[in-house]
């Protein structure tokens, strides 16, 4: 089913408890902050949890208006603009530029809160792709994982939350992480009831977690190392991408959805997108099956974005890893 089906009518209603995480993927692994960084973040996290969503968000207003016009890596955003939507106006590039920026104060500042951070009218106008979401829960009920894709976009950490409160359990891929922030955001995972999944073996560890019930949950839009990536399609240009979601569906025979927690027209509004299966690519269609099926997933992100292209990081230098010259030439 196609991402742009109609919305439903309805609320989709929380039916299951999740599966629960395998306890050894319920860790931080990383460099936690010192203790001076613990002292001075403490008091501004509680402030920011103290806020009501509606100051919270008229801060994240400010914040991203103010980084927009300081040029805060404005250049890198609007050649990745310019090159990705040259149909669009120099004007209508600029709005998107703002945006972008004002959902990632969104971003940072929503998910600073512990407990329940989702708002109560998620999920109040529907679902869009009906179909492929009552599938990816028909699966989950079967005590079958699923490979779930996102972009950073909306409020992916939101997101997250929610998949877990309509009985879809997750275990997210993640860095190492570094800093008081990402240890927070880190923490929140593991109490909203994910498991985290580190690169070291995560093939291995999103296979079992799928045989377990359990369901990976990853980014497939951030540029990696050429060595480790495959080059897809994205906005006109090969990007590099990482094969993880396209090996782990051949590995373990898991379909991929792309689930994508869209902001409406409020700031503490959002609703859910899905599209899939994601098919594979049929025995001897291609000569590259995992790049095939990469390909596939990421057009599907680039389609969402496309519609809303305000709510996507346009802060990441996307395209700066180059593709060896001999892909480059087949493109």
């Amino acid at each position: 089913m196609s991402a742009s089906a109609p919305i439903s009518d309805h609320v989709v209603p929380v039916t299951n408890a999740p599966k629960m995480p395998a306890e050894h993927l319920r860790r931080i692994v990383g460099t936690p902050p010192g203790a001076l960084m613990k002292l001075l973040t403490r008091p501004v996290f509680a402030f920011i949890t103290w806020l009501s969503p509606e100051s919270r968000d008229a801060l994240a207003r400010f914040v991203g208006n103010l980084a927009y016009t300081l040029g805060i890596r404005r250049r890198v955003v609007m050649d990745n603009l310019a090159r990705g939507l040259p149909e669009k106006s120099d004007a209508e590039r600029r709005d998107i530029a703002r945006g972008a920026y004002i959902n990632m104060s969104r971003v940072v500042l929503e998910s600073i809160p512990g407990g329940d951070r989702l708002p109560a009218d998620w999920g109040e106008q529907g679902v869009v792709g009906q179909e492929a979401w009552d599938a990816l829960r028909a699966r989950v009920a079967t005590g079958k994982g699923v490979l779930l894709v996102t972009a950073h976009f909306g409020n992916w950490e939101l997101l997250g939350d929610m998949m877990i409160r309509w009985g879809v359990g997750i275990d997210a891929l993640v860095r190492p992480l570094k800093g008081a922030l990402n240890t927070r955001i880190a923490e929140n995972r593991l109490g909203c009831g994910a498991g985290l999944i580190y690169p070291r073996g995560a093939i291995q560890e999103i296979s079992e977690a799928v045989d377990r019930g359990e369901s990976p949950y990853m980014l497939l839009d951030q540029a990696l190392p050429a060595k480790a990536a495959v080059f897809v399609p994205f906005f006109g240009r090969l990007a590099s991408t990482t094969p993880a979601c396209a090996v782990a569906a051949q590995r373990t025979g898991a379909p991929v959805y792309v689930v994508m927690g869209v902001r409406g027209g409020k700031g503490a509004r959002f609703r859910l997108e899905v599209e899939g299966p994601i098919p594979q690519p049929a025995p001897g269609e291609c000569a590259d099956p995992v790049t095939e099926h990469t390909a596939r997933i990421t057009a599907a992100l680039e389609r969402c974005i496309r519609k809303y292209p305000d709510q996507w990081m346009w802060l990441h230098r996307r395209w700066k890893v180059q593709p060896p010259a001999s892909t480059d030439a087949k493109s």
